[in-house]
């Protein structure tokens, strides 16, 4: 029998994995291997401190056979976050991934950068929007409806805890994602500090929306 693929909750044993998705999804959607000396730096920064911090809201596609192949995550509050990020989290990493002296000038400084700089997540134009989340799926799991599975899953678990609103912060080249989140009614969040050209906010409700199938 084919391994039928299902959404489950994070399990400690799915870091690695988790780790692996990342660093194969973070280059605007695509591998991130050619770009950085270092790609360890980026699921620090976008994946496992969200399940170091938040491990109630992350989720997992399983392919079956009980191996990670996406995932979803967040947080609900997302100054809390940032608050923890610093105090609990950056300490654990801080001295493998430093903080660039000066300016960054390759590309794994500027992930550093943003590594020891969590208050980057709190943006005022955000505030009506207070969870956050990440979503990646490797190239050959896109595309079947698993993305939207994830997304669903991650909204019920915000509407338990009350929380109506959710944002994301994406890659402004990644226009396949861009599409993905069109279709699940994500909008426009405009904000001033934020190059747009660089990256785009989106923002949507945690509620299901019967008209989207």
């Amino acid at each position: 029998m084919t391994p039928t693929p299902f959404v489950r909750p994070y399990r400690s044993a799915d870091a690695p994995a988790l780790d692996d998705i990342c660093i194969r999804t973070a280059h605007n959607g695509r591998d991130s291997r050619p770009v950085y000396a270092d790609p360890s730096v980026l699921p620090a920064i976008f994946a496992a401190p969200y399940v170091h911090l938040d491990p109630d809201l992350a989720f997992v596609l399983d392919d079956g056979e009980g191996r990670a192949v996406g995932y979803i995550l967040g947080t609900a509050d997302t100054a809390r976050f940032a608050e923890e990020f610093r105090a609990k989290w950056l300490p654990r990493v801080a001295d493998r991934y430093p903080a660039p002296a000066g300016s960054p000038g390759t590309p794994d400084e500027v992930m550093a950068g943003l590594l020891h700089d969590p208050e980057r997540m709190i943006v005022p134009e955000l505030a009506a929007y207070p969870a956050h989340l990440h979503i990646d799926l490797l190239p050959g799991w896109q595309g079947r409806g698993h993305g939207r599975t994830l997304m669903r899953t991650f909204w019920r678990a915000l509407r338990e805890r009350g929380v109506p609103s959710v944002h994301l912060v994406m890659a402004t080249a990644n226009t396949p994602a861009r599409a993905f989140y069109d279709r699940l009614g994500f909008h426009v969040i405009e904000t001033a500090g934020l190059d747009p050209a660089d990256v785009t906010c989106l923002g949507r409700t945690t509620r299901e929306d019967p008209a989207r199938p």
